[in-house]
């Protein structure tokens, strides 16, 4: 209920903030920004950072709450959850924030920066409009970072990919829907459509490698079996024979 409590409690703060209460995440974005991309930003109260040539604004709608939001529900559910018989520490919901707030300045950083090249590039784009190749930028790397922060604190030798993918679901389509963001009509749908697909396109490589790994582990298993005398074709073994 804590945890739970706190993403809404963040939530409900980041729908009515403005860039000047953001400045916590989106100063140090947009320093890596800089540092990155060689670009200029210049920070304007009640907008953004804008850049020297008036050409890209960092809003409040680019500060990655939402991403930082999935991030620490992802880190601290997945530790109650796996970890639901041993004595947990309340010292883990500390970690999960800060280790959620580094990725996220991390992922908005990148996304950021892909951004700015779409730009350069956007003329060169010509099957997707401009909203569109922007939605599916943020998807393709908020879920793969997201994915990757999965990947890096798990502890399990199995990979649980389902559980990543359900708690990014329920963040950018539950909690939309339950606010009634399907009264958008057309543009809703076509949001979910690219949020639905996008993210099991990146999990389908990762399946498919998982898959192809067992097979080839199960066919090394077997020879080498059968090298050792262990076990002979059609089930004989050699004290049978």
């Amino acid at each position: 209920m804590v945890v739970l409590l706190c993403a809404l409690g963040l939530k409900l703060f980041y729908s009515t903030a403005s860039p000047d209460n953001l400045r916590w995440i989106l100063a140090p974005t947009t320093w890596l920004v800089e540092f990155a991309s060689g670009w200029s930003f210049t920070f304007e109260s009640h907008a953004g950072y804008m850049s020297s040539d008036h050409s890209f604004l960092i809003a409040a709608s680019c500060a990655g709450v939402n991403f930082l939001i999935t991030a620490f529900l992802m880190l601290t559910l997945k530790r109650l959850w796996f970890d639901r018989f041993e004595n947990i520490s309340w010292r883990f919901v500390l970690v999960a924030v800060l280790l959620a707030y580094a990725a996220t300045i991390i992922t908005n950083t990148v996304r950021i920066c892909v951004a700015l090249r779409l730009q350069e590039l956007r003329g060169e784009i010509t099957w997707l409009s401009p909203n569109q190749l922007h939605r599916a930028e943020g998807i393709i790397v908020y879920f793969g970072f997201l994915l990757l922060l999965y990947v890096m604190t798990d502890r399990a030798s199995k990979l649980r990919i389902i559980f990543p993918l359900s708690v990014y679901y329920a963040t950018t389509l539950g909690l939309p829907i339950l606010n009634g963001a399907y009264r958008q009509g057309l543009e809703f749908w076509e949001h979910s459509f690219f949020v639905l697909v996008l993210p099991v396109m990146l999990v389908l490589p990762v399946v498919l490698a998982r898959f192809v790994k067992r097979i080839l582990l199960s066919f090394v298993g077997k020879k080498t079996e059968l090298q050792r005398g262990n076990l002979r074709p059609n089930g004989f073994h050699p004290e049978g024979m």
